[in-house]
């Protein structure tokens, strides 16, 4: 039997006096990174036992909102992505990719 390997992604959050965060920041070794600055994250881990996703959603007080919609929208098309290799639902990708597109022109964020 091989020894397991372990990896660990660290994710750090400044707060101010009120607890809103004002700073974020995250390392993952094995990936090279190195205490890199973040203006916003999103975190979901699925909850077997309970059959629940829980999640963390920061973003620093300075997160510009016309980034957020372009975090939003590349985070909706990494999704439908991801979706794609757990499951090889075509059907229902092609139907996140439409609403995707339909994101980003609502938006305006296709030009």
């Amino acid at each position: 039997m091989s020894d397991l390997h372990e990896s660990e992604i660290t994710l750090r959050v400044g707060l101010d006096e009120n607890r809103v965060p004002e700073k974020l920041s995250w390392s993952a070794e094995d990936g090279g990174i190195d205490n890199e600055e973040a203006k916003a994250m999103l975190l979901s881990v699925w909850d077997s036992k309970n059959r629940e996703s829980l999640k963390i959603d920061l973003w620093t007080k300075d997160m510009p909102v016309d980034e957020m919609k372009i975090f939003f929208h590349q985070t909706l098309v990494s999704l439908s992505d991801t979706f794609m290799r757990a499951t090889q639902d075509e059907k229902m990708t092609a139907t996140m990719k439409d609403f995707c597109d339909y994101f980003a022109e609502k938006l305006e964020l296709k030009k």
